[in-house]
C-alpha cells in the first residue's frame, strides 16, 4: 500500500542547522531505501516560486504563492510503500522536519480498472 508523507514547516528555519538537517534527510533516505519502503520524493522551491490555477467559469485564474496562506508551506514529499498505516506514521516519525514541522500522511487512492 502506498502512503504519500507530505513535509510542512516554515522556510525561515534561522534556528535550524541546513547541513545537519540536509545530513539527517540523506540517512533517512539511505534507511528507508534499505528497508524497501522509499518508493521516491523530492523537495520543492521556496513557496515564493508557487503558482496556483483555478478554472472558474472556463477561465483560467492565476494567483502567485500556494493555494493556502499558513505559517507551515509544502516543502517536500517521500512516496512510501508500507504494509499499513501504522508502519507508514512509524516511517514519517524518523522524517527529520517531523521535529520543526508537520509530516502528513495520507494513503495513495488506487483505482480499480
Amino acid at each position: 500500500m502506498q502512503f504519500l508523507a507530505l513535509i510542512y514547516s516554515t522556510e525561515d528555519q534561522d534556528d535550524v542547522d541546513m547541513p545537519t538537517l540536509l545530513e539527517q534527510y540523506d540517512a533517512f533516505g539511505e534507511e528507508a531505501g534499505a528497508a524497501g519502503v522509499l518508493v521516491g520524493g523530492n523537495a520543492l522551491e521556496p513557496v515564493s516560486t508557487a503558482t496556483s490555477v483555478r478554472l472558474r467559469q472556463g477561465q483560467s485564474e492565476l494567483t502567485d504563492g500556494p493555494f493556502a496562506e499558513t505559517k507551515e508551506q509544502l516543502g517536500g514529499y517521500y512516496m512510501l510503500e508500507c504494509k499499513d498505516l501504522d508502519e507508514a506514521l512509524h516511517w514519517a516519525a524518523k522524517i527529520p522536519s517531523a521535529r520543526y514541522g508537520t509530516i502528513e500522511v495520507r494513503p495513495v487512492m488506487v483505482f480499480e480498472d
